[in-house]
C-alpha cells in the first residue's frame, strides 16, 4: 500500500493544547476577511466557484460565512451537492485559521451532513479555531439554513497543518505563481530543494 497511513490523522486536540490567540496582522472582529487567492474555489469570484463571503467574529479567532446556494451548486435536483458543502466547510475552517496563522493546508476534514439544503437558500457557517499544537491547528464549524442559529444543515472539525510560502512554490503550478510574482528562479530553486 506503499505511503499511505495505516492509522487516521487525529482531529482531536490533544488536553495540552494551546488555546487560539489571534495574529496581530488578523482583521478586527466585525471585519471582512480577504479570498485566500482570488481563483480559489471557495472564496475567489471565478466561474464555477461558491463565492462565500466570511466576517471576523466577535473573539476574533472565530468567523462567519455566508454562502448562497445556487443552481449551479446541486447535486439531486434541487438540493445541494454534498461535495460542496464539504468545499464550503473546507474554505469557512481555513478562514478561520486565518485568524492565527498565514498560512496553512488542510490535512483531514470530517463532515457530518444533517439535512438537505434546498438551492436557493442562504447559508451561514460559523467557524473557529479550537486549539493549536505545534504546526496543528484544529477547527471546528456548523452551518446554518437562512440564518446563523438556524436548522443546523452539517457540522465540521478538520486539522490543517500551518506551512511555509515554500510549499506552494514546490507544489503550485508555475503558471499561477509566476501570475503572483513569483519568479521563474524562485520557483525551480524550491522545486529543487525537495
Amino acid at each position: 500500500m506503499g505511503n499511505v497511513p495505516r492509522v487516521p490523522i487525529s482531529i482531536e486536540p490533544p488536553a495540552d493544547a494551546e488555546a487560539p490567540q489571534r495574529h496581530p496582522k488578523a482583521p478586527a472582529p466585525g471585519e471582512p476577511t480577504a479570498a485566500h487567492y482570488e481563483g480559489c474555489r471557495g472564496c475567489g469570484d471565478v466561474p464555477g466557484s461558491l463565492r462565500i463571503r466570511s466576517w471576523v467574529g466577535d473573539d476574533g479567532v472565530s468567523v462567519h460565512s455566508r454562502f448562497d446556494v445556487l443552481a449551479e451548486h446541486q447535486g439531486a435536483p434541487g438540493l445541494l451537492h454534498g461535495g460542496m458543502l464539504m468545499t464550503a466547510f473546507d474554505d469557512a475552517l481555513g478562514t478561520a485559521y486565518t485568524q492565527i496563522a498565514r498560512s496553512a493546508v488542510t490535512a483531514r476534514l470530517e463532515t457530518d451532513f444533517r439535512r438537505p439544503v434546498p438551492v436557493g437558500t442562504t447559508l451561514w457557517l460559523r467557524s473557529r479555531v479550537d486549539a493549536i499544537v505545534d504546526r496543528k491547528i484544529f477547527t471546528s464549524g456548523v452551518a446554518f439554513l437562512g440564518e446563523l442559529d438556524g436548522e443546523v444543515a452539517g457540522t465540521a472539525r478538520a486539522l490543517f497543518l500551518k506551512v511555509g510560502v515554500e510549499h506552494f512554490l514546490r507544489h503550485g503550478r508555475p503558471e499561477d505563481l509566476e501570475a503572483l510574482g513569483a519568479s521563474r528562479e524562485v520557483i525551480e530553486a524550491a522545486r529543487a530543494a525537495r
